[in-house]
């Protein structure tokens, strides 16, 4: 019987990680409350303003324009600042110091992280998307086609946006400082991005806006789900849906290049300092 190869068990490994903290995730009532409590109240606010019209967007309630913007916040949120929570709480306690006394440890703790990440977005995207039809109407307004694009834009979102929160918990080194290196920096391209569509974008931010993915996942996601003439609603006034995809591309090619080199790095310099710590410790105790 062959050995499976270092890489492939350290990825079997991590999936299997990822899979248990997502099902940890789902038993804490704590965690799982905070998606149920946000969707229902997001849903509820929603429903209250389904008889509110967009002027001049022939005829789109308030609800269909912002439910792109919020599946793209959503998935930003998730992405960006669960990984920079979870990879920053774990440096400050030892838990990547120990990673180098395991074979791929690195590798295991990377598809760890991204697989529970990735699974902890479902609930409230389900809560989100699942009651619709019923309390909205059908959002897709190009069919069941519409879906599996909806589906497609939201991988590619998810990709390009976790990176970003690994760099920054790695970078932000401890929890705390998360909230000033990832959270502070997301909440601003949110509000700045137009969450409930691309009439609320600042005009003197309309150019910095689309230097980032929340921008052009969010219109991705309106250019498969909205009718034809919402695109008047754009900056520019007109679909780009491949531009979209080229700079979603882009993040998350540079993201993936970048995350693994500022994980090994920070790894080393952790390892470096806790072992600091521990001799003043000593020799101080």
């Amino acid at each position: 019987m062959s050995t499976p190869a270092p890489r492939a068990w350290a990825v079997r490994t991590g999936l299997r990680r990822g899979v248990t903290e997502f099902r940890h995730m789902l038993r804490n009532p704590e965690d799982l409350g905070w998606n149920v409590v946000i969707g229902i109240g997001v849903l509820v606010y929603l429903v209250t303003q389904r008889d509110t019209i967009i002027p001049g967007s022939g005829g789109l309630s308030l609800p269909s324009l912002a439910l792109p913007g919020i599946l793209a916040a959503t998935v930003l949120f998730g992405m960006a600042m669960g990984p920079a929570f979870a990879l920053s709480a774990e440096v400050e306690d030892g838990t990547v110091l120990r990673l180098r006394t395991t074979p791929r440890g690195t590798t295991t703790y990377t598809v760890g992280i991204v697989v529970g990440q990735v699974l902890a977005a479902l609930p409230m995207l389900a809560i989100l998307l699942v009651p619709w039809p019923f309390l909205l109407g059908d959002p897709m307004h190009q069919g069941a086609g519409g879906w599996a694009a909806l589906a497609g834009w939201l991988l590619l979102g998810t990709l390009a946006t976790l990176p970003v929160g690994i760099v920054g918990g790695a970078l932000a080194g401890r929890p705390t400082r998360v909230m000033m290196f990832v959270m502070a920096p997301v909440v601003v391209l949110a509000f700045l991005s137009g969450v409930f569509g691309p009439q609320t974008v600042p005009p003197w931010a309309e150019w910095a806006v689309q230097a980032f993915p929340l921008y052009w996942l969010a219109h991705g996601l309106r250019s498969t789900s909205l009718p034809a003439g919402a695109e008047g609603l754009e900056l520019g006034g007109a679909w780009h849906p491949e531009i979209a995809a080229l700079v979603l591309l882009a993040w998350a090619v540079a993201g993936l290049v970048a995350a693994p080199v500022v994980l090994r790095r920070m790894n080393a310099r952790q390892t470096a300092s806790a072992l600091t710590d521990r001799l003043q410790t000593l020799m101080h105790g």
